[in-house]
Order: structure tokens, then sequence, then C-alpha cells
């Protein structure tokens, strides 16, 4: 019994492997993952742009300054770091539990995969 296992483990003609119907759905799934991802790479790459700048902001003496000071200033960052996503008015200023002025965003991407899908994606940053 133990030479028929053996032989069979052995013989072409009784392993199986992958069928070309099994590849296709395997490439389908790849292709349908990098496509997603190529989709939405850039948003949160713009993500974390938009986080450097509200945590380079943060840095400065907010509470020294007006609400639309804070703003420009924003903008004034966001155009070197190429943010386009958000404006200063999107900015959202309050104090945090130690009463320092703190800005910080939350903002929502819609990205169309293909047809009539799309991916909605929120983001939120304090700056942190």
């Amino acid at each position: 019994m133990r030479y028929t296992q053996m032989n069979q483990q052995h013989n072409p003609e009784k392993q199986a492997g992958a069928t070309l119907i099994g590849m296709m759905f395997v490439g389908a799934a790849i292709v349908f993952i990098a496509l997603v991802a190529m989709k939405i790479f850039p948003a949160y790459q713009e993500y974390y742009s938009v986080k450097t700048v509200i945590r380079a902001l943060n840095k400065e003496p907010l509470a020294s300054m007006s609400n639309h000071e804070i703003m420009a200033s924003f903008n004034r960052r966001a155009d070197t770091g190429y943010v386009t996503v958000i404006k200063g008015s999107d900015l959202t200023i309050d104090k945090n539990s130690a009463g320092e002025t703190v800005a910080s965003v939350q903002y929502q991407v819609i990205k169309p995969l293909f047809g009539n899908v799309s991916v909605l994606i929120d983001f939120e940053t304090d700056g942190n």
C-alpha cells in the first residue's frame, strides 16, 4: 500500500495544478486590487501632505493670530505643499484641553473607480 501511495505522488498523470480559469480569476483579482490602489493612493498622499501642513501650523503661536491669519498661513503652506483638496476656510480652529489654539480639518474624497462605482474616503487630522 505504501508503494502505491508513493507512485501516485510521483506520477505526473495524477498530479493536479492550477487551471487556466483559476489563473484568470487570480489575475483578475490582482488587477482589481492594483486598480483600486492606484486610484486611492493619491488621496492618501495628499492627506499626509495636509497632515504635515497642519502639524507645522500648530507649532506656531496660534493664540496671537486671528482666524483669518491662521487660514492665510495655512493657504501659504498648502500652496508650497501641493495641497489642493482643502483651503484655509475648511479649517476648524478651536482650543484643546490645555487651552491652546489648534487647527484641525475633516474632509471627504470621492474617487471614481470604474463606471458608476466610486470609493468615499473620510480624512481627519488635528496635526498630531
